[in-house]
């Protein structure tokens, strides 16, 4: 059998607030959109394949101490996509995990930025080099590791 990963389900408090935030940082496209009574969701995709799902059925955000989602990355090809997408999370003031882009550990090539979403939701794009000659936040494990 041969396994990839198909696509990842995000519970929101408020999908008019999470659909722009994600259509912009990661150029998503919304497929498809349904409601259920209070309960709505919306698909979507980026050149024409589904990766992200938001479900607006959570009326409280993200808990880092509970078992679940860790984190959700994606991968660009460069450090420079990186950079540029760094930018528009700053314009829209969004909270970051470190400073900027950081390595995923000391002397480590591939890195990226570390950031949330409007439900606090931790996120971050990376690209596999390009990072080398900025210093790790965390010492004693990946950089993608605790919060």
């Amino acid at each position: 059998m041969s396994l990839r990963t198909g696509h990842v389900g995000l519970n929101v408090t408020d999908l008019d607030r999470s659909l722009p935030f994600y259509s912009r940082v990661f150029g998503l496209e919304v497929a498809q959109e349904g409601q259920d009574g209070d309960r709505r969701w919306a698909f979507l995709t980026r050149d024409g394949a589904l990766l992200v799902t938001l479900w607006q059925q959570s009326v409280e955000g993200f808990a880092a101490d509970r078992s679940g989602l860790h984190h959700l990355s994606f991968q660009a090809d460069s450090i420079e996509e990186v950079r540029a997408q760094e930018a528009v999370l700053r314009e829209l003031g969004v909270e970051f995990a470190y400073d900027g882009v950081v390595p995923h550990g000391e002397g480590a090539a591939s890195g990226g930025i570390f950031f949330h979403d409007p439900d606090g939701i931790r996120l971050e794009i990376f690209a596999p080099a390009g990072a080398e000659s900025a210093t790790a936040p965390v010492a004693a494990a990946p950089t993608c590791g605790f919060f």
